[in-house]
C-alpha cells in the first residue's frame, strides 16, 4: 500500500504584485545588502531614559561598579511600645 494521495497546496494563494509582496521583497533585499531591519518603536535620543543608559553605559565602559537594585539604607530599630 503506497501513498499516492496528491499534495494539495495549503494555505492562502499568494498574490503577486500585492503591497505585502512588495513589502516583503524590500526585506529581502535588505537583508541580503546585510541592512538592519528595524522592528517597533524608534526610541527618542533626546529622552531622559536614553540619557540615563548612556551614562550607565559611559560608568560600565569606565570601569565603575554598578549596584543595581533598591540601594540599602541604615539599619533602624524599631522599639515596639506595649
Amino acid at each position: 500500500m503506497s501513498n499516492t494521495e496528491k499534495s494539495v497546496k495549503r494555505g492562502r494563494p499568494v498574490i503577486k504584485g500585492s503591497a505585502r509582496q512588495a513589502k516583503l521583497a524590500v526585506r529581502q533585499t535588505k537583508l541580503a545588502n546585510g541592512e538592519t531591519i528595524s522592528r517597533g518603536r524608534p526610541s527618542n535620543p533626546l529622552s531622559k531614559r536614553q540619557a540615563r543608559l548612556a551614562a550607565q553605559a559611559a560608568r560600565v565602559g569606565a570601569g565603575i561598579e554598578i549596584k543595581v537594585g533598591r540601594p540599602k539604607g541604615s539599619k533602624k530599630v524599631v522599639e515596639v511600645v506595649a
